[in-house]
């Protein structure tokens, strides 16, 4: 699909009330009417995120599955990937930012293009102020992340080091005076180190997907009711699997404590895996 250039009529509005509103913007894909009242959330973080910040990326974006919520973020490798990808499962809208034009050649990086077609199946767009052969570079970065905290009601942050670029797009979304908000991790972690920093300056913490739900206005009762629906859709050993994995355990305990035989267990667990109930990651299963 080719780029097209937005009329000024076109632009989100919310990039036009910030300091320095783009010039011009570039699309692949279709922007949410303005007639939706939809709440915009950018989700930011580590290039090089760990298992943790995947698994949180994850959990915290498919809590949102029934709620009017379009997933902000840059296409880079690591978290902003995840998120993308998390919106899309969950069957959220999602909107991409990436420090590049959007011509074929342009986009960048090249290792993302296979979610290209994702993003834009699932109804999403490209969004890009830069020209569509406009080659990323060290400075375009810094750029395009003002437009998505700009454009959005508030940014999480998911892990990000001492000195990362994610902490420009948290400072940028304070000075638009936009809610931010950061998942705290280990004090031993240098990924965490970001985010655990934005905490103690004053951003809102997120434990839960309550937690997340409740900072975007929306109301968290509405999330149990949908558990409460996707538990009724499982078998008895489905939910009691799900049940044990409140932790993650190695396949021979998981099997121990369900108390059930070996090759019903293997099945079963097989069968949770394609429904993306679980995942097994360096030797222990987990909840997905």
């Amino acid at each position: 699909m080719e780029p097209r250039k937005l009329s000024q009529e076109e632009f989100p509005s919310a990039l036009l009330e910030i300091p320095n509103p783009p010039k011009n913007l570039w699309i692949i894909g279709n922007l949410p009417s303005k007639k939706e009242n939809c709440v915009y959330l950018c989700v930011v973080g580590s290039r090089k995120s760990s298992i943790y910040g995947r698994d949180v990326c994850k959990k915290l974006i498919n809590a949102l599955a029934s709620f009017p919520v379009i997933i902000v973020s840059g296409f880079a490798l690591g978290i902003d990937t995840i998120a993308h990808q998390s919106a899309i499962e969950a069957g959220l809208r999602t909107i991409v930012f990436p420090g590049s034009g959007l011509s074929e050649k342009a986009l960048y990086p090249k290792i993302n293009n296979n979610l290209i077609k994702k993003v834009l199946d699932a109804g999403g767009c490209f969004l890009s102020e830069f020209s569509p052969d406009f080659q990323a570079t060290p400075w375009s970065f810094p750029m395009r992340n003002r437009l998505m905290a700009g454009i959005s009601k508030a940014t999480l942050v998911i892990e990000a080091g001492e000195k990362s670029g994610t902490l420009i797009t948290a400072k940028m979304a304070l000075e638009y005076n936009k809610d931010l908000l950061a998942v705290p991790g280990s004090i031993f972690a240098p990924n965490s180190l970001g985010a655990n920093y934005l905490i103690h300056q004053g951003a809102v913490p997120i434990t839960t997907e309550k937690d997340l739900i409740e900072a975007l206005g929306f109301e968290a009762k509405d999330t149990q009711i949908q558990k409460e629906k996707e538990l009724q859709n499982l078998s008895s050993k489905e939910i009691q699997i799900l049940e044990i994995l409140n932790t993650p355990l190695s396949k021979e305990n998981l099997i121990h404590l369900a108390e059930i035989p070996i090759i019903e267990a293997n099945i079963l667990l097989s069968v949770m895996e394609i429904k993306g109930l679980i995942k097994e990651e360096m030797g222990e299963i987990r909840k997905a």
